[in-house]
């Protein structure tokens, strides 16, 4: 694939440096955090814990297909998964109601192909419900993007919007109900 059809990443460290672990400090599997969608939220608790979030976009562009966003979006998969190190988990918000047909085909796409990637590799994927991800930020199942965002600027990140607010929310949902370090 042409590095121009490539999709643009945003990538930073959204919270400040974690002390640095000596080297007999025991590496976990990353996580792998994700809001579907044309813009993407993604957040990555990398082996030794530093947490690594952004947003991307797969919009096609004038003169690709529609199924490109997904062939993009699979490879861009596979290069979180080999720049990570070792995946242990991916976790995806559970949207059950879109605001219109089109996002709901576009959702369904990105959740078939992820879920296809996850099983081609034995990578174990969890959907969690929107609500379930709110509540755990906000203390509300029905907060709105704005709450998302500041919830997660209270706890000392930085999201550039509410897909990578949301995606940062799950992260840390799915950390701390194993006891990890978020």
């Amino acid at each position: 694939m042409a590095a121009t059809t490539l999709p643009s990443i945003t990538r930073r460290a959204t919270q400040p440096p974690i002390p640095h672990q000596p080297a007999t400090a025991k590496t976990r599997p990353a996580v792998l955090a994700l809001d579907l969608g044309t813009t993407t939220g993604w957040a990555l608790r990398n082996q030794d814990g530093g947490i690594t979030s952004g947003t991307i976009t797969f919009k096609p562009s004038r003169f690709e297909g529609g199924g490109m966003r997904f062939l993009r979006f699979r490879t861009w998969l596979t290069e979180v998964a080999t720049l990570s190190g070792s995946l242990g988990q991916i976790v995806f918000e559970e949207v059950r109601a879109h605001a219109g047909t089109d996002a709901a085909h576009i959702y369904g796409g990105f959740l078939a192909h992820l879920s296809a990637w996850c099983e081609e590799r034995g990578i174990p994927y969890q959907g969690v419900p929107v609500g379930t991800i709110k509540a755990f930020a906000t203390g509300k199942g029905n907060a709105n993007k704005a709450a998302m965002i500041s919830a997660m600027q209270a706890r000392g990140f930085r999201p550039a919007d509410d897909n990578e607010a949301d995606a940062i929310a799950l992260l840390l949902w799915a950390t701390d109900t194993v006891g990890g370090r978020a």
